[in-house]
């Protein structure tokens, strides 16, 4: 009976051209829902859903829900978009002012916009994913791109995402189901071809909830994510023309399948002279102007910012440089706010009066040729760095012992190492007695830092063979590479960070495996002139290379040993090893 009267009711309204609040309200509705541009299923939804809030009293626990999803579906963006900029000098030149460096993703970009410009809409937008270490500028590149595309950027952090409904959203069954995050971020966006970066999608996790990686593949997915399904909408949403953009640290901890849908795009470490370059375009008058230094207020001597890079910072960004120009920046506003001299150049001799003595010192060659002490490269996520590998012989029965934090691989290349020393002691002229004679301690320094992986085997090899041999090491050569049972050398990653780390060391000659000479192209020009690359096979050419000539003894001096190692023979006596083991035990 209420239903006629109110039916009734509203037709009495009608004739009299009047209308209740609610009925004005849904009127305006369904004038937005035609006026929205959605898709005819999606339509077709929406009128539905529509005539149901009609007939449902205001005060129904009902009405709310089907009013706040139709308002969803009301403000997404279903066709509004921006029209790309095809002009590729502009364009380039907007990247260039952003950013400094990265020529690879600059490419990438610029050819983006060319294909675009010749193939039009129908060319679907490429899924790319910046790896790097942090401080590098993966997230700020994302929107000198969209600034450069001419398109709205929309990002969405993925670190610490457990919940699949974090991507999908909950279904309307649940109280207070709302959408995911990629359908709210699209509404922020209010437009259907935005640039939208996926940040630190190697830190999503995965639990009893589901797993939001496995969401991930319809949203990355050029075939499937013109139809993605978010629980809460239940009806598609186009994602084809949306330029995903993802980051991440690391690899690794990103799944195959999810990994295989993306274009990987590396974002190396800055070297010296990169940071040189962002330091004085970008970061010195952006911290002046954030801390009210215009003009000549303060200026920076070439020789500050590089003291500043290796002894007050030790990464492969500049997050931290950009940390430690700001607290010189503080300092400075505070002498001028309290009207006291100040230093209008700051020279390197200053840093330790605003920033306290160095706190990094990046690995060094050695002082000396040394017996039993060579020098390897290593990658790090803050670039690349020297190591010194040692190797003592005492008196024993032919154990080894390995310290200085080594992972599992890294001590199966020791092994491997001592394994080729072994078989081929004849031919590296070493009694194949005396392994059985000593106790070989191999040591890597800064104990506290833990190490892994196999580029150290040949490292490990040439200090072993200088220990038996008595031949001593070049002290400014450094080395990386796998090693085989059989003395092949294989390659290694990470090659251009250790070059520069080599050069920021001391280092002239660098050994790298021959399959690795490829790699050398990316290490910037003016490193590779100041460096000799030797390129190895076999660890013969590595110990030919690394090795200094054996040291000839003076006549008397060898007569001299050789009558005391009679003597000690005949008495039964073990025999010592020669000087130059003994040098090298200390």
């Amino acid at each position: 009976r209420e239903y006629f009267l109110r039916e009734q009711m509203k037709a009495i309204q009608r004739e009299l051209g009047q209308m209740d609040p609610i009925q004005r309200e849904i009127a305006q509705i369904r004038d937005r829902i035609d006026a929205s541009g959605m898709p005819e299923r999606v339509h077709a939804k929406a009128v539905e859903e529509l005539e149901r809030l009609e007939v449902i009293p205001s005060a129904a626990p009902e009405y709310s829900v089907i009013r706040t999803y139709i308002d969803w579906l009301l403000d997404l963006p279903w066709t509004e978009m921006t029209e790309d900029n095809h002009d590729l000098r502009q364009a380039a030149r907007t990247l260039e002012d952003n950013h400094y460096g990265l020529p690879r993703v600059k490419e990438r970009i610029l050819e983006f916009i060319a294909v675009r410009q010749l193939a039009g809409p129908r060319h679907k937008s490429p899924i790319i994913c910046f790896v790097g270490p942090p401080g590098v500028g993966k997230t700020s590149l994302g929107r000198s791109i969209a600034e450069a595309l001419g398109r709205k950027f929309a990002r969405l952090s993925l670190g610490g995402v457990h919940d699949e409904a974090e991507i999908r959203g909950h279904r309307r069954t649940y109280i207070g189901a709302l959408p995911g995050r990629i359908i709210q971020t699209m509404k922020d966006s209010g437009s259907i071809n935005p640039v939208f970066m996926l940040d630190e999608v190697d830190k999503m996790g995965h639990d009893f909830r589901g797993d939001p990686a496995a969401a991930l593949l319809e949203v990355l997915d050029p075939e499937q994510n013109n139809t993605f399904s978010d629980h809460y909408l239940d009806v598609p949403y186009d994602l084809s023309k949306v330029m995903f953009i993802t980051t991440a640290n690391l690899l690794d901890p990103i799944p195959d399948a999810l990994l295989d849908r993306m274009e990987v795009i590396e974002i190396p470490g800055y070297t010296e002279e990169e940071k040189l370059r962002i330091t004085q375009k970008f970061l010195i008058p952006k911290q002046k102007e954030a801390h009210g230094l215009a003009g000549e207020t303060l200026r920076f001597s070439e020789a500050t910012i590089r003291q500043l890079i290796r002894a007050y910072t030790y990464e492969a960004g500049v997050r931290n440089l950009e940390r430690e120009l700001g607290a010189i920046c503080r300092k400075t506003a505070r002498r001028i706010a309290e009207q006291r001299r100040y230093a209008h150049l700051v020279r390197p001799s200053l840093l330790e009066k605003y920033l306290g003595p160095p706190r990094f010192t990046h690995g060094i060659v050695e002082e000396q040729d040394e017996v039993g002490v060579a020098t390897g490269m290593a990658w790090t996520r803050n670039g690349g760095d020297t190591m010194s590998v040692e190797v003592t012989l005492m008196d024993g029965k032919g154990g080894l012992t390995l310290t200085g934090q080594l992972g599992d691989v890294m001590q199966e290349s020791a092994q491997a190492a001592l394994s080729y020393a072994r078989a081929n002691a004849r031919v590296l002229r070493i009694d194949p007695k005396r392994f059985e004679k000593v106790d070989i301690h191999i040591h890597v320094p800064e104990g506290a830092v833990p190490k892994d992986g196999p580029s150290a085997g040949i490292t490990i090899a040439t200090a072993l063979v200088s220990a038996f041999t008595g031949r001593m090491v070049h002290r400014d050569v450094a080395m990386t590479g796998e090693i085989t049972l059989r003395g092949r050398v294989l390659q290694v990653g990470g090659i251009k960070e250790k070059v520069l780390g080599a050069y920021r060391a001391g280092v002239t000659t660098v050994i790298l495996p021959t399959e690795n000479e490829r790699d050398v192209i990316e290490v910037p020009r003016q490193v590779k002139r100041k460096l000799a690359f030797i390129y190895t096979r076999h660890m013969d050419e590595v110990l030919e290379h690394a090795l200094l000539p054996p040291q000839k003894r003076p006549r008397r001096e060898a007569q001299k040993m050789d009558a005391e190692a009679k003597s000690q023979q005949s008495n039964g006596a073990p025999q010592q090893p020669e000087p130059a083991d003994k040098r090298a035990q200390g």
